[in-house]
């Protein structure tokens, strides 16, 4: 069986994870988070690309570069969930199964972060397990697809 290459993108304002309202986010920097995708990615026989910015262009560009690269996408957009229309179009156009992750949960926090962008154009949603949201996701993903290979 061969790996499977998971896109995983970051958003904006994650480069400041492990400094970054804590309480919120965990004490996690997002290279430790990496490096525990990296090891759940051995595990499940995937290899884990991860990509951080803070531009919705370049994450949009990278989107659009996922096909024929990676078999699928694990996707934390930061405020851009909320937000970008352009995310979940190109999400929609290169039809790459696609799990939204979120460290909080978003639908106990302010009211603007009740509505995802993302959401219905991903096969799925995690959000509020801290890490384990990620993790969780990056299983989910890899389940999914290995369902399909089946």
């Amino acid at each position: 069986m061969q790996p499977l290459i998971i896109l995983v993108l970051h958003g904006p304002n994650l480069n400041l994870l492990g400094q970054r309202e804590p309480g919120i986010y965990g004490s996690l920097t997002l290279e430790e988070i990496n490096r525990l995708l990296q090891a759940e990615g051995q595990k499940v026989n995937a290899q884990v690309v991860p990509v951080q910015s803070n531009h919705e262009g370049i994450l949009v560009d990278t989107i659009h570069g996922a096909l024929g690269q990676y078999q699928g996408i694990l996707i934390n957009a930061g405020a851009y969930t909320h937000t970008s229309v352009a995310l979940r179009d190109a999400i929609a156009a290169v039809n790459l199964p696609t799990v939204e992750v979120h460290l909080s949960n978003i639908y106990r926090r302010e009211e603007f972060r009740h509505h995802s962008y993302i959401a219905p154009v991903a096969i799925g949603q995690i959000s509020g397990f801290g890490v384990q949201s990620y993790l969780l996701g990056l299983q989910a993903l890899v389940h999914h697809l290995r369902k399909d290979e089946a």
